[in-house]
């Protein structure tokens, strides 16, 4: 069921008309057809939210842990019942296949507040130093800008132990895919979180996500998305000294060792790499093998992409829908055409769209091999199903390489000795590594080094963020 509050915001615990007139159609990246016209907010829109999760502040910091937890509970439970309607809104504005939708994004959201439930009930809100107390409190008014990629896992990621550790919210949603986030805020509301605690703004970036980085009211901004776009709002949140919480780009290496797991390993990756069309910040887009298995790596590799069905979101079959939109696509398009036009051999897929396919914003699935570390395919975030094969000599090279980035979100190693993996793991410098395809788990730290971000999400990492630490000197002379 689509939401009937396209047209409105959700503020303090209202759907409220937008003071501004602006509009925006959300586009079927499948259809390139119109499927909703949502209101964009601005400065005034921000403020009145703002406004209205400070006047909250007070009384929801104070709240026990046993009424946040009965909250958590009772916004699980009205989650679960809207699964269906969250899985529908995904999968038509930004294209996930129904069953990546159903069985991934929409539940995604759901494991957030679980998990954050259960750091909830163990996490220690005091402890004594010696003489000294030390309090945990709510950090405040917080700022959230997500992205439109994983849209229910990042809101969720944050709103969550928001929730949980006692702050109030302004969430903008990624105005590309906003219609779960307005499913999302039904939720809420259904749940009865207090008036305030949470408010939504739909907005663009320059707009409503720089009047929501530079409020003064705000106290901190926990934003998911591209590198550039959060250098830009770091830079506005400075002059107020906000905390600043980033998840942000990657160019996450796959290093598959040279042992009897390597042909599994290698088919197993480029079949993962593109889920969701490969528009994951933490995709293994670089995969590394031994230079002299770069042939057989290319084979395997060109037969798994084969293998990948591309189609409708709405067809059961499908492997890879579209990727979101019309810019998304072009960019994708450049960067393979660049890899072309660099030296790379096209391994699998290339430019254009999937043959017998006009319509949609659809991406061959594409391997580049014999690729260098120097080369543009390999330095920037392509954010589309596409990947390349890069030679390493022996593990020292093969972690020189991995390191050699500007990223540092993720990392991936390969091997049938777990220990030689493990070995390999603790060197790349990654705020997480995979060994052996193992999944994300959300009890465990989520983020990134250098120009990945800074903060962790996921579990008591995620309340950790919402937290600010007082020490009461003397407490306990």
């Amino acid at each position: 069921m689509a939401s009937p509050n396209t047209q409105k915001f959700y503020i303090d615990g209202e759907w409220v008309d937008p003071v501004s007139s602006a509009t925006l159609d959300v586009i079927n990246p499948a259809t390139e057809a119109s499927i909703a016209t949502i209101a964009l907010g601005d400065e005034k829109d921000v403020d009145r939210a703002v406004t209205a999760a400070r006047k909250a502040f007070d009384s929801f910091a104070a709240t026990t842990r046993e009424e946040r937890i009965a909250l958590l509970e009772r916004v699980i439970g009205v989650y679960q019942t809207r699964l269906g309607d969250l899985a529908e809104a995904v999968s038509s504005e930004m294209g996930a296949p129904v069953g990546l939708a159903s069985a991934a994004q929409a539940p995604a959201g759901l494991g957030h507040f679980m998990n954050t439930l259960e750091a909830l009930k163990k996490f220690e809100f005091s402890e004594t130093i010696g003489t000294t107390t030390v309090v945990y409190e709510p950090v405040g008014v917080c700022a959230f800008i997500t992205p439109w990629n994983w849209p229910l896992n990042q809101i969720a990621a944050k709103v969550a132990p928001a929730l949980a550790s006692g702050c109030t919210m302004v969430l903008k949603p990624s105005e590309i895919a906003p219609l779960n986030a307005l499913v999302f805020a039904e939720i809420m509301d259904e749940a009865g979180v207090p008036k305030g605690v949470f408010n939504l703004v739909n907005g663009d970036g320059p707009t409503v996500g720089a009047a929501l980085s530079t409020h003064p009211e705000v106290d901190m901004v926990s934003f998911t998305g591209s590198t550039r776009a959060g250098i830009e709002v770091a830079k506005n949140a400075a002059p107020t000294v906000k905390r600043v919480a980033q998840e942000l780009g990657g160019k996450s290496a796959n290093i598959i060792l040279d042992d009897d797991g390597f042909a599994d390993a290698v088919a197993r990756d480029v079949a993962a790499m593109v889920v969701n069309s490969g528009q994951s910040c933490n995709a293994g887009s670089r995969i590394l093998v031994p230079a002299a298995r770069m042939n057989e790596a290319a084979e395997i590799a060109e037969k798994t992409a084969e293998q990948i069905v591309v189609g409708s979101p709405e067809d059961s079959g499908t492997h890879v829908g579209p990727v979101v939109s019309e810019a998304q696509f072009n960019k994708i398009q450049r960067l393979i055409q660049t890899g072309i036009d660099e030296g790379a051999a096209v391994a699998a897929g290339g430019v254009g769209r999937p043959d017998g396919v006009d319509v949609g914003y659809f991406v061959k699935p594409t391997v580049f091999a014999d690729v260098t570390n120097d080369m543009t395919i390999a330095r920037e975030e392509i954010f589309g199903p596409v990947m390349v094969l890069i030679a390493y000599d022996d593990e020292d090279d093969a972690v020189r390489i991995a390191n050699d980035t500007n990223y540092g979100l993720s990392g991936y190693v390969s091997s049938a000795d777990p220990a030689k993996a493990r070995k390999v793991a603790r060197r790349l410098r990654t705020g997480n590594v995979h060994i052996n395809g193992a999944p994300i788990a959300f009890d465990s730290p989520f983020g990134g080094y250098k120009q990945s971000g800074n903060g962790r999400e996921f579990g008591k990492f995620g309340l950790d963020e919402f937290l600010e630490a007082k020490a009461i000197f003397g407490d306990n002379a």
